[in-house]
């Protein structure tokens, strides 16, 4: 079987997940015979229709679309509890998956409970319907969203834990790189300071011999051939060293031109301009530039890719300054000063400041800025201090700074686990444990109600009534009567026992159904 091509996979299954609910509403109201096929089947799987494609981008209005058919099970005249619940549990989970952040999640729950308890006021809803809306309700809310919210915690330390592994293993390969690189350097400081040294020694003797009386014709001629071979062995010496001392990462480009020729042929929006005569200037000032502007471009496509370059090259008389700056990224913030945690910056600082220049890279309007400053001519003297340059702090480590960023995330979300039901469960659980009290406590079994004579003294039915009648009884005009609940179900309107009163005696018992009518 071929694959299913990417882009149609999240309609599969969103039209799977729809398939399920759909069947999920269309057994529960064939076993429940709802009433209304319009209200409990047909709009409830149409707002489903439109909030499970919606979740992907808009999972705070999925969430509202789903509470759409629990509002309406809240008017109907059987029970409010409905199979749609689940659906809504669904949709929140989705929501706590879904959002990176929890302030506008916790809006469109709350959103929801308002909406569902204004629905009980609006329709006079029995005390139960009120008792599910306090409680069956926002836990259906509440609790998958933060089981979604968990399961994105862990899915993004995850994530996060293969993005360190991967950062470790480019940190290792580039303190490979740099520790070949360093003994490079050595051999070449070796190379230069004991051989050619010695060389150019051998060099002086040898032309000291030339002018010696005593040699032949033939002798003064082999004498110089040395001479010529040992200079010749010192210039290769000195080719040598260079190329040790070179950076490998410069490649066969020695213009900046074609630096920048490359990096628009590779894709990279850049826009460069040059300003003044070109000075005779040193070949480590010469190379000093062209590792400014590389470095640059190499932190502005690692950090901002996307982001527009501009490269700026001004030549004055007696210094060259390079400035490049790349805008604003097109998505994410911009990228943060790298001199603390990027050695390519720090390095390419100490460069500078060798010859006697100065460099400055931070943030700049929105994007990020590298500017440096190079005489013409390497100085020996040290540079004076960079503005930007704080020996005195230790810059944080990354890690340290990402660690603690994780850490204080993962306070607020843990706090967030305990808090958010506990805020909830003072809002609305002590008036559902009110109302259940009220509801449990009024119920006279049928037994005891057939044991009820009418014509009885009312003080001798004490012991069969409970002790309190039901609070929410519908109103009897021109009679004194209790009433009571014929069962503890709290999810359903039940049968109400009505009992009326004359003269301190029982003169009339019936049964009251959901609809308020009465039957003997």
């Amino acid at each position: 079987m071929r694959r299913l091509h990417a882009p149609l996979r999240p309609a599969v299954a969103d039209i799977a997940l729809w398939a399920v609910f759909a069947t999920a509403g269309a057994l529960w109201f064939g076993d429940t015979r709802a009433p209304s096929t319009t209200r409990d089947l047909v709009l409830p799987l149409l707002a489903l229709a439109v909030a499970v494609p919606l979740a992907r981008r808009r999972p705070g209005t999925a969430v509202l679309l789903a509470d759409v058919p629990c509002a309406l099970g809240l008017a109907g005249t059987a029970s409010p509890a409905n199979v749609y619940a689940l659906t809504l549990a669904c949709m929140s989970f989705l929501l706590g998956v879904r959002s990176a952040t929890a302030r506008t999640p916790l809006l469109v729950l709350a959103g929801c409970l308002t909406a569902d308890l204004a629905v009980c006021a609006a329709l006079r809803a029995p005390a139960v319907w009120w008792f599910y809306a306090m409680t069956v309700l926002p836990a259906v809310l509440l609790l998958p969203w933060l089981a979604g919210r968990y399961w994105r915690g862990r899915r993004e330390l995850a994530e996060g834990g293969w993005q360190l592994a991967r950062s470790l293993e480019e940190r290792q390969h580039l303190a490979a790189e740099r520790a070949r690189l360093t003994e490079r350097a050595a051999i070449a400081a070796d190379m230069h300071d004991s051989l050619g040294h010695v060389l150019s020694l051998v060099a002086l003797r040898a032309g000291a011999l030339e002018l010696s009386p005593t040699l032949t014709p033939r002798d003064r001629e082999d004498v110089a051939e040395l001479r010529r071979t040992i200079s010749d062995a010192v210039d290769h010496l000195r080719e040598t060293v260079t190329v040790l001392r070179s950076d490998p990462r410069a490649g066969a480009a020695d213009t900046v031109e074609e630096l920048l020729g490359r990096a628009v042929a590779s894709g990279v929006p850049v826009r460069w301009e040059r300003s003044g005569p070109p000075p005779a200037r040193s070949p480590l000032v010469e190379r000093a530039v062209y590792r400014v502007v590389q470095e640059a471009l190499t932190n502005a496509t690692k950090h901002a890719p996307g982001s527009a370059v501009r490269v700026t090259i001004t030549h004055t008389g007696d210094a060259t300054r390079v400035r490049v700056v790349n805008a604003e990224p097109p998505t994410g913030p911009p990228p943060r000063d790298a001199v603390g945690g990027n050695h390519g910056l720090a390095g390419l600082r100490e460069r500078v400041t060798v010859l006697g220049g100065a460099l400055r890279a931070g943030p700049y309007e929105g994007g990020f800025e590298v500017a440096a400053t190079l005489p013409h001519h390497a100085s020996a003297q040290a540079a004076p201090p960079d503005a930007d340059r704080t020996p005195c702090a230790a810059p944080v480590p990354e890690s340290v700074r990402r660690r603690a960023r994780i850490r204080r995330i993962t306070r607020w979300r843990f706090a967030a686990v305990f808090a958010a039901p506990a805020a909830a469960a003072a809002v609305f659980v002590p008036s559902a444990v009110y109302l259940a009290y009220q509801l449990t406590g009024s119920v006279l079994p049928p037994s005891r109600y057939e044991e009820l004579r009418v014509g009885t003294p009312r003080a001798e039915l004490t012991h069969l009534l409970p002790a309190r009648p039901f609070p929410y009884a519908p109103d009897t005009p021109g009679a004194t009567c209790d009433f009571y609940r014929s069962n503890g179900n709290l999810l359903e309107e039940v049968d109400l026992y009505r009992l009326c009163y004359s003269g301190g005696r029982l003169v009339a018992k019936d049964t009251v159904d959901g609809n308020g009518a009465g039957s003997p």
